[in-house]
């Protein structure tokens, strides 16, 4: 087990390389300097930077200020850990979104949202592949049924990992497609229903009626679901995925996100910045391409690669 963890670790601290040489490293580096009226100012900008955002960055800089002041601690060490403590309890406080009921016998259907190029069909199937890792029997629905590619693509995960698949042709009623594979998963007993949706947000009130309609046609089977609707952002975006939370939240309520592409973006810190202003569980996070790269969040582990050596 303790390998496992200490695995996890390792994987989520590469994939924040490129986050940690852009605030870690940076800070390390001017809390080495002697601590005056710029050093607060580098501070802010340095935490900006890494996309904790202004307001973040700003609540972070005056609490280490006052920090000093109360404590006329300097060093670097005990500068860094007050920082990496206060990050922690951020991630650490309660979120704002309430636990969606289940019925157990019933099967757990997650919507999966988000924009296109966000990673959100490859997640769709990472996801029905760690369900199956953990023994349930999972079903995916292809509906982004507005793009031919993300019919194909989902075609050839579910080859590839084993995984039933609902489809139909492109252009179809995505609500059809999902209101039949959740009948399917009814009646075959399956676990996890895990459907795709449109990202078109450039047509963002025809994709939000959509996923609306979708989301009515899920209800009329089972009036509890969708019991996970979770929001696919791409990390390297920053603040736009900030943005694209907000859109979709007031649109078709969200209870949890996946940030991907962590390991090629050097805006890890968005995910504070996100948890900081909208208090949606961070669900997963995106360490790589392969399959088994699609990992549930830990936020201890997070904490500890950000500001790791």
């Amino acid at each position: 087990m303790f390998g496992l963890i200490k695995s996890g670790f390792k994987k989520v601290k590469n994939a924040l390389t490129k986050t940690r040489s852009v605030l870690g490293d940076r800070l390390r580096g001017l809390f080495g300097q002697s601590i005056d009226e710029n050093t607060f100012d580098s501070l802010e900008q340095i935490l900006y930077e890494a996309d904790l955002g202004t307001d973040l960055a700003t609540l972070l800089t005056d609490e280490l200020r006052t920090f000093i002041k109360k404590t006329k601690h300097q060093d670097t060490a005990s500068l860094m850990n007050f920082l990496k403590g206060r990050v922690g309890e951020i991630l650490d406080e309660p979120s704002d979104i309430a636990e969606r009921p289940h019925k157990k016998g019933e099967p757990f259907v997650i919507l999966i949202v988000g924009v296109n190029g966000s990673g959100k069909t490859t997640s769709a199937a990472k996801l029905a592949h760690l369900y199956k890792e953990q023994g349930k029997k999972v079903l995916l629905a292809a509906g982004d049924t507005f793009r031919a590619a993300a019919i194909e693509q989902l075609t050839i995960w579910a080859e590839r990992l084993g995984i039933d698949l609902v489809k139909a042709k492109l252009g179809s009623d995505a609500s059809a497609v999902i209101y039949d594979a959740i009948s399917k998963a009814k009646a075959g007993g399956y676990d996890v229903v895990i459907a795709d949706t449109a990202g078109r947000l450039q047509a963002k009130t025809d994709l939000m009626h959509e996923l609306k309609k979708v989301d009515r046609t899920i209800k009329k089977q089972l009036p509890d679901a969708p019991h996970e609707t979770l929001l696919v952002l791409d990390a390297t975006t920053g603040q736009n995925a900030l943005d694209q939370a907000e859109i979709f939240h007031n649109f078709t309520p969200l209870s949890g996100l996946a940030l991907t592409k962590l390991d090629g973006s050097a805006k890890g810190g968005i995910i504070l910045s996100i948890y900081h202003k909208m208090k949606i569980p961070i669900r997963y996070i995106g360490l790589g391409e392969g399959v088994k790269d699609l990992s549930p969040f830990d936020a201890a582990q997070y904490v500890e690669a950000l500001f790791a050596e």
